[in-house]
């Protein structure tokens, strides 16, 4: 086994639980090291600091597998990390649907495994863990016993490790498949849909939602599927207005509305998020919402686009909160780990200065439980959640 070493006190962030290594920190880029290959990682005395991938032609030079002096990794590595995955979200009821790897955070960096039942949906995102699709398949087909996986190989992130983006199928996956989720059932698309296929990261934060519905007119922006909206309307909702700019994923929430015999209460349009935050602060809506769902894509694609992404983020929540009159309600979010919780914090704190509002946080949340935050390592926590209130 090959070996990579880092220069002088770069070893601290490893030290303190993160598990990557940057090209800038190694005391030298081996290039004749196959992409992919399981590597030993040692400080620049020599100390053993683990095991890893190592990938002489990407910024993420090596991601960590084990920590400590180990000669190499276990036979059953890949099962006993799946395992030790689905056990531990066992322990919250998750086991039929949601995410059932995440990565680093579950000890397999650039692997992520979504299940829907009887199906599962998994991206490889590192040429070491492409190295090891073979045990991967076998490992999830002894845990999960599913009639197909689909392999959606679509991720940019496999591009920048030098992989294919030709998706891959093994036994049958349909088109569609209809999952539960907090008593509400959905449609959800697994060819050619948004991530895996469904937001399960916003499992936790749909259900907490649930007693603040009652009554409300709901503005439901970037609505997808419908899955905030249509758990409004289950939870008591007078009216749902969501709009999404994408017809697919409109059709989507209507075909997810019906299911839940909720039609009446949510309907469903092509439309800009922004041009109705506009129409709401000018009273031009058919109804006033008195609370706005505002869970919009990652606009940070990388650190260069943070100021302009916080920029538009202010707006949106300037715009919500400015108008919502006393007591209206904004549930909103950002999915980018580019975007910390403090920085998350402060575009709120901007947007109520800017909508001239008094707000009182409810509560502030992140990701489902499924998706495990790594202390030691920001990058597995993306997600932030606020309940506001406008006094």
């Amino acid at each position: 086994m090959k070996e990579i070493k880092l220069k002088a006190k770069e070893e601290h962030r490893i030290n303190k639980g993160h598990y990557w290594i940057f090209s800038n920190e190694l005391e030298q880029i081996d290039k004749t090291i196959a992409p992919g290959s399981i590597v030993k990682i040692t400080d620049y005395k020599g100390g053993v600091l683990g095991l890893g991938f190592f990938n002489p032609r990407t910024l993420i030079a090596a991601r960590l597998l084990t920590k400590g002096a180990q000669e190499e990794l276990g036979k059953n590595f890949i099962f006993e990390r799946l395992d030790n995955a689905f056990a531990y979200r066992k322990q919250f009821g998750v086991r039929k649907f949601g995410r059932m790897c995440y990565g680093e955070a579950d000890g397999l960096p650039g692997l992520v495994v979504d299940r829907y039942g009887d199906y599962l949906v998994a991206e490889i995102l590192t040429a070491g863990m492409e190295l090891l699709k073979e045990d991967i398949t076998a490992s999830v087909k002894k845990i999960f016993k599913p009639k197909g996986i689909k392999f959606k190989n679509d991720s940019a992130f496999r591009e920048l490790e030098g992989l294919s983006s030709a998706p891959e199928t093994i036994g049958q996956v349909p088109e569609e498949v209809e999952i539960e989720e907090n008593k509400a059932k959905f449609i959800v698309s697994l060819q050619g849909s948004q991530k895996t296929g469904f937001y399960f990261d916003q499992r936790d934060n749909r259900a907490f939602l649930k007693p603040y519905f009652k009554d409300k007119i709901v503005l439901d922006l970037y609505s997808y599927s419908g899955s905030f909206g249509i758990n409004a309307a289950l939870n008591g909702a007078a009216a749902v207005w969501g709009a999404d700019s994408s017809a697919a994923a409109v059709e989507l929430a209507k075909r997810n509305a019906e299911l839940n015999g909720v039609s009446a209460v949510c309907q469903y349009h092509r439309d800009d998020a922004e041009r109705l935050l506009s129409a709401m602060g000018k009273n031009e809506l058919p109804q006033q919402p008195d609370m706005v769902l505002l869970d919009p894509p990652a606009f940070v694609k990388n650190r260069k686009a943070l100021p302009q992404a916080v920029n538009l983020y202010v707006k949106l929540n300037r715009m919500a909160l400015a108008g919502l009159k006393e007591g209206g309600m904004l549930a909103t979010s950002t999915c980018s780990h580019h975007i910390s919780r403090e920085i998350f914090m402060d575009i709120i704190k901007q947007a109520a200065a800017k909508a001239g509002k008094k707000v009182n946080l409810i509560e502030l949340r992140g990701q489902a439980k499924d998706h495990p935050a790594l202390i030691g390592m920001p990058e597995t926590e993306y997600l932030h959640f606020a309940l506001l209130e406008v006094r």
